[in-house]
C-alpha cells in the first residue's frame, strides 16, 4: 500500500482548474492536461496541505450526504500520489 501523506497537497507542478469546454476539473502541467472525473475533482480540490485525509473523507461524506467513501478516497489519493499529482 502506498504511504500517503497525512495532509496531501497538490504538487506545485500542477494547477487544478474548472475547464468550461471540458465541463470538468482538469490538472494542467507543462506537458499537458489531465481531465478529472467529478469524484477525482472533488477529492483533489480538498488537497490543500492543511486538510487531513480523514477530514477530506468526512467533508465528502457530509457534502454528498453519504457514507463509506474512505476506500474510494484512499484509492484515488494513492493513484494521485503514484502519478505525482499530490505530495
Amino acid at each position: 500500500m502506498t504511504q500517503l501523506p497525512e495532509m496531501p497537497r497538490l504538487n506545485r507542478r500542477f494547477r487544478m482548474q474548472w475547464e468550461e469546454a471540458q465541463q470538468a476539473h482538469v490538472l494542467l502541467y507543462p506537458e499537458g492536461m489531465v481531465r478529472l472525473n467529478q469524484s477525482a475533482g472533488e477529492i483533489l480540490k480538498r488537497c490543500d496541505g492543511a486538510t487531513t485525509v480523514d477530514d477530506i473523507v468526512a467533508q465528502l461524506e457530509r457534502d454528498f450526504n453519504t457514507s463509506g467513501l474512505r476506500g474510494d478516497v484512499l484509492d484515488l489519493l494513492a493513484h494521485a500520489f503514484d502519478k505525482d499529482w499530490i505530495t
